[in-house]
């Protein structure tokens, strides 16, 4: 069995006003040497056999993620 664990974040162009909101609570809470945040969602799937990268990529920009606003990281492990 394969684990693989999508990151899916907003491309640094595209506004990001959850992260905003974290880093203004930050830095009202004394964490003033954090300068940014960008929020993002993190997928953890499980693959029987040898994981084909390509499909997976192929899921995680059509599924799992809006490819015109967000960048996708694909980590694969197996255990």
């Amino acid at each position: 069995m394969s684990r693989v664990v999508v990151d899916v974040v907003l491309k640094p162009e595209i506004s990001d006003p959850q992260g905003q909101a974290v880093l203004g609570a930050l830095g009202r809470l004394g964490h003033d040497g954090i300068t940014s945040v960008r929020q993002g969602k993190h997928f953890v799937l499980e693959v029987d056999g040898t994981p084909d990268e390509a499909e997976l990529q192929q899921i995680a920009e059509t599924l799992l993620a809006n490819p015109v606003i967000e960048d996708v990281e694909l980590h694969l492990t197996t255990d």
